[in-house]
C-alpha cells in the first residue's frame, strides 16, 4: 500500500522506475537541457556529487551511448567523469572517481582522465541533508556550490557551462553575483519535475569567462569582495551591499513542457490486467553504501552479544 501510494502521488518517482532511472532527479536535468540545450557540442563532462547516478545516466544516454552506437572511434567518444565520496554502481561510459570536491587534487585527477584537456560542461546535483531551517539550508547549500565552483575553475574550459542545484532564499542575490564573476549569463531555472513546495532551483551558468589574471588559488578572496557595501577590499561577505539601489534582479525561468506532468499532483495508477492488482516496481539502483549501514552492523553485533544462543539456533 505504501509503495502504491507514493507511485500515485509522485508521478516522476514512478516514471523514473519505469524508464530505468536511478532517481527522479534525472527528469530535472532532461528538462534543463530541453530549455537551454546544454549538451550541444559537449565532449567532456564532469558530474559532481554524482551518487546514486541519475544525472550520470542522463549524460550516458544523451552523449556516450548515441556516439557509441554510431561506431565512432574510441578517441572520439565523449568522456564522462563522475565524482562522489560514496561508491556508485557502474554506468556505461562513465568513469567514476571517489573523491572530495572541496579538494583541488580531485581536479587534477579529472584533468588526467581528460588527457590534459578541460571539460565542456560541469553539472552538480549535490545537496546537504536538509534541516527544515531554510536560512541554514540555503547557507550550507551555497557553500557546497562554491566548493563546486572551486573545481569548475580548475577543470572547465573557457566558454563552458556549469549547472548546479541551489536553494532560493534571502541571500540568493549574493550567490548570483558571485557566479556572475565567472559567467556572463546566469539563469536560475525551476524544472517542472521540481516540486513547487521545494526551495530548490538550478543555476544555469553559460560561457565561462574568468576575470583577467584570475588565479584559482585566489577564488575565495575574490568572492569575499562581492557584496561589500562600499566596494572596499574587506572581508565582509554579507549581502548588505545588494539591497536598496544595489538590489539585483535575477533571471528566473520555469522550464519544462506545460503539458507535462505536475510534480505536485497525484495521478491515477496504471490499470492492471484483469484479476491482478497494481505491482509497484522496485528502485532501479538501491544504495551501495547507505549512511545507516554502520548503524545496522553495530545493532546486529549488539544483538549477537546479548543473545548468542538464540542467534546460533537461527543460523
Amino acid at each position: 500500500m505504501g509503495k502504491a501510494s507514493r507511485d500515485k502521488r509522485d508521478i516522476y518517482y514512478r516514471k523514473a522506475k519505469e524508464e530505468g532511472w536511478r532517481a527522479r532527479s534525472a527528469f530535472k536535468l532532461l528538462q534543463i537541457d530541453e530549455e537551454f540545450n546544454i549538451f550541444q557540442g559537449v565532449k567532456r563532462v564532469v558530474d559532481l556529487c554524482a551518487a546514486p547516478g541519475s544525472w550520470s545516466q542522463v549524460l550516458s544516454r544523451k552523449l556516450y551511448q548515441p556516439a557509441k552506437s554510431s561506431n565512432e572511434t574510441r578517441d572520439d567518444l565523449p568522456l564522462i567523469v563522475a565524482i562522489d565520496l560514496q561508491p556508485m554502481a557502474p554506468i556505461d561510459g562513465v568513469i567514476q572517481v571517489q573523491g572530495d570536491i572541496t579538494n583541488a587534487r580531485t581536479a587534477e585527477v579529472v584533468i588526467k582522465h581528460f588527457d590534459g584537456c578541460k571539460a565542456d560542461l560541469v553539472v552538480c546535483d549535490g545537496a546537504p541533508d536538509v534541516t527544515g531551517l531554510h536560512d541554514m539550508d540555503e547557507f550550507v547549500q551555497s557553500q557546497l556550490i562554491l566548493a563546486a565552483l572551486n573545481i569548475v575553475t580548475h577543470v572547465l574550459r573557457k566558454g563552458g557551462k556549469f549547472v548546479a542545484k541551489i536553494f532560493r532564499g534571502k541571500d540568493t542575490s549574493l550567490l548570483y553575483c558571485q557566479l556572475k564573476l565567472f559567467f556572463p549569463v546566469v539563469t536560475f531555472a525551476k524544472p517542472k519535475s521540481s516540486r513547487n513546495s521545494s526551495i530548490e532551483a538550478f543555476a544555469v551558468c553559460e560561457n565561462y569567462s574568468p576575470p583577467d589574471g584570475f588565479n584559482e588559488k585566489d577564488l575565495h578572496q575574490l568572492l569575499e569582495k562581492v557584496g561589500s557595501p562600499s566596494g572596499q577590499d574587506n572581508l565582509d561577505c554579507s549581502s548588505g551591499g545588494l539591497e536598496g539601489p544595489n538590489k539585483v534582479y535575477i533571471p528566473f525561468l520555469a522550464c519544462g513542457d506545460l503539458r507535462g506532468y505536475d510534480s505536485d499532483r497525484s495521478y491515477p495508477l496504471p490499470v492492471p490486467a484483469e484479476g491482478t492488482s497494481y505491482q509497484s516496481l522496485e528502485p532501479v539502483q538501491p544504495p551501495i553504501a547507505p549512511p545507516y549501514k554502520t548503524a545496522l552492523e553495530l545493532k546486529k553485533a549488539s544483538h549477537a552479544a546479548k543473545e548468542p544462543g538464540k542467534l546460533t539456533l537461527q543460523s
